[in-house]
């Protein structure tokens, strides 16, 4: 059974950093490709970063590019996403995702297997 459990949310400043994590049990990360989506209150689900299966290609979404970082560590199983700079616009239900494959995509329909979602508020 494919579980993905997100952690690493919570509340910060404007300015500030979260690092996300999602441990996959069930699956071999090496096998799926892998990303972030987040919604927010009242909007469509959006593709955050996306990171092929060995970690050698990875997208990024334009309005997170030069602040979000997506990697994964193959060996242990888990995907991150390092966030700086946050800004309030980031707040949202923040989920991990993963496909058997190899591409890169921000497209929710791409995925067969998602997390339950973690909080990250961003306020002063």
């Amino acid at each position: 059974q494919v579980q993905l459990v997100e952690s690493g949310g919570g509340s910060v400043q404007p300015g500030g950093s979260l690092r996300l994590s999602c441990t996959a049990s069930g699956i071999t990360d090496s096998d799926y490709s892998m990303a972030w989506f987040r919604q927010a209150p009242g909007k469509e689900r959006e593709g955050v970063a996306a990171i092929e299966r060995m970690g050698s290609r990875t997208a990024t979404a334009d309005s997170v590019k030069g602040r979000f970082t997506i990697s994964k560590d193959n060996a242990k199983n888990v995907l991150f996403l390092q966030m700086n700079d946050l800004k309030r616009d980031d707040t949202a239900m923040y989920y991990c995702a993963a496909f058997k494959g190899w591409s890169v995509s921000l497209l929710p329909r791409n995925y067969d297997y998602w997390g339950q979602g973690i909080q990250v508020t961003v306020s002063s």
